[in-house]
């Protein structure tokens, strides 16, 4: 489960609701809470991100998503709303969660832990090669420079900052593909 599309989810509807001035309006996204219904559903073997019963799966990660994701991931009203709901689908197990403060805030005591982390420049072409796949160009420059300004702001938000937890294991794929990371993680998990 990749809980930072919960909050780009989050960040999509404020930004399609409750702007003012070109400014998301956090008190128009507080009141309007009880609108927003987030669930991931399977579609073509992929978990999509559907809010109110639409697929904004690819909506979510637009530059304009992006740019704007951190100002609500930092929000204490927002964080609260999603760690019941993000606790509520972990409550029976057998899940992976993805996601800035899952080791630390939203899952402290979980089976296991692992932080992912890779160079700028592999997670820049990474993401660059993601967006190319869903049909929107972007600059590589400033896909990289979003990214350096989302890791500042979420490691120096107050609630919830994006942070190694103590007990996690440190997995640098910078230089593995998806397969080779899945391995690695696999080797350190004790089957039951």
């Amino acid at each position: 489960m990749d809980t930072g599309a919960l909050y780009r989810g989050i960040t999509y509807f404020a930004l399609s609701n409750c702007l003012e001035n070109n400014e998301i309006n956090l008190e128009a996204l507080y009141s309007k809470m009880d609108e927003i219904h987030l669930e991931f559903k399977e579609v073509d073997n992929a978990l999509n991100l559907f809010l109110n019963d639409t697929d904004i799966s690819k909506e979510i990660r637009s530059q304009y998503v992006s740019d704007n994701v951190s100002f609500i991931a930092k929000q204490g009203k927002i964080r609260d709303f999603l760690l019941a709901t993000q606790r509520n689908i972990a409550k029976n197990g057998g899940v992976i969660m993805d996601g800035r403060d899952i080791g630390t805030v939203v899952l402290p005591d979980a089976d296991y832990k692992f932080f992912l982390t890779a160079s700028i420049e592999e997670r820049t072409k990474r993401r660059f090669l993601e967006l190319q796949q869903l049909g929107m160009e972007q600059d590589i420059d400033t896909v990289r420079e979003n990214l350096i300004t989302r890791d500042k702001i979420d490691s120096e938000r107050e609630i919830s900052p994006l942070k190694q937890a103590d007990d996690a294991i440190l997995i640098d794929n910078s230089d593995l593909n998806k397969e080779e990371t899945i391995n690695l993680i696999l080797s350190y998990i004790s089957y039951y």
